[in-house]
């Protein structure tokens, strides 16, 4: 195909996947600032040390004189252990009071230095992920910990940003199909209806029904297992059958479009969930009967590669744009969003997909060109429970 030899329109869509790293990647100083920020961190500790020990001689020194003064004028101690504790006790007496007033003194310094950590940290516990601790430079060594702050503040934010837009759609998704069965219901109470009519809105009243199931279901599914409470079987099973199996299956719909389906299975044995991973070929089926157009191809290959199994599902529809390709694994994307509602998708497909083959240790990948259709790779460790021994 076309596609497979253009490999630099590929580069642009998996460059913008790999950007999508964690944002403490993104935000590291390049080395030169790092050495320079070790350095600095270096000097002042040598200083604060240089600091505490002038400090310590200073008590010392102030000790030995004034118990050479009091020996003066009272008398010196028949021992030299006693003249020797008394001038340790003395030393240490001075190094506390010394410390104690530097500590006064610079009491309110310090509470300014960690007012603003604190206030942060209090804006967080209270909801607020805006919080941020600026110019960490001048916290010094402390530095690692406030960039830690601000780094959780931002991952709770763009935590609590998915969490609000999941909630939207879910509430979309949901509204749509129950507005159209409260209409219909209330259109089926006039008597003038012919019985063509009843039907129609009968058939309707059904499929958003059935969508409204399958949302609710797609939900569950993914709330089970992003929790991990979902019962994990891995065992032996003819991967190629599977999926002849599910081609056989779903024939009356790629017959019923006129699309020609091919397929190239490689006999293989894999070891994982046959469930989910059947809940996946499925899916990815289903995606490319519905948007390959009637007269066009769907291509299904199968076959062994050194890291394992290798599936693609290509198809000859609309395609992706470049834009919309390292999202649509996000749940309730829709690339085309007027049609994958026409056609009453709910965007949850290709995350069940991106999920369960996660859960696998395998990889999917999207290679697509807009006017030439799709195709989607997955590759699978021949043995997950070897994957899963060796994390």
């Amino acid at each position: 195909m076309k596609r497979r030899q253009r490999a630099s329109e590929r580069t642009a869509p998996e460059r913008a996947v790999r950007d999508r790293r964690p944002r403490r990647e993104r935000s590291r100083q390049p080395v030169g600032g790092r050495r320079m920020k070790c350095l600095g961190r270096a000097v002042r500790g040598l200083l604060g040390m240089l600091a505490g020990f002038s400090l310590l001689i200073g008590s010392w020194t102030a000790s030995y004189f004034i118990l050479k003064a009091l020996f003066r004028r009272f008398g010196a101690p028949s021992s030299d252990f006693v003249s020797q504790l008394l001038g340790m006790l003395l030393g240490f007496l001075i190094l506390f009071c010394i410390g104690g007033l530097i500590s006064l003194i610079t009491h309110g310094k310090q509470r300014k230095f960690y007012s603003p950590i604190l206030n942060a940290v209090r804006r967080i516990s209270k909801g607020d992920f805006t919080a941020k601790v600026e110019d960490v430079e001048r916290y010094g060594q402390m530095g690692e910990l406030v960039e830690g702050i601000n780094e959780m503040a931002s991952e709770l934010s763009r935590m609590e940003t998915m969490r609000q837009d999941f909630i939207s759609n879910v509430s979309h998704e949901i509204q749509s199909p129950l507005t159209s069965i409260r209409g219909f219901a209330r259109a089926l109470r006039s008597e003038d209806l012919s019985r063509e009519t009843r039907e129609h809105y009968l058939d309707i009243i059904e499929a958003e029904s059935a969508r409204l199931s399958g949302l609710s279901d797609s939900l569950l599914k993914l709330s089970v297992l992003e929790s991990g409470s979902f019962p994990f079987e891995a065992k032996p099973y003819r991967l190629d059958r599977q999926l002849r199996n599910i081609l056989l299956a779903c024939e009356p719909q790629w017959m019923g479009k006129g699309i020609e389906v091919e397929a190239e299975l490689a006999e293989m044995t894999v070891t994982g969930a046959e469930d989910l991973l059947s809940q996946v070929w499925n899916n990815l089926l289903h995606n490319s009967i519905k948007f390959t157009p009637p007269g066009g191809k769907i291509m299904i290959t199968a076959r062994l590669i050194e890291t394992g199994a290798e599936v693609i599902v290509s198809d000859t529809g609309a395609g992706i744009s470049e834009k919309d390709l390292p999202r649509i694994f996000e749940r309730f994307y829709k690339a085309d969003k007027a049609r994958g509602a026409g056609a009453g998708g709910s965007g949850l497909g290709l995350s069940l997909v991106k999920k369960i083959v996660d859960l696998h240790r395998g990889e999917v990948r999207t290679e697509s060109c807009p006017g030439e259709g799709t195709e989607i790779i997955v590759t699978l460790p021949l043995s997950v429970k070897k994957e899963r021994e060796r994390e």
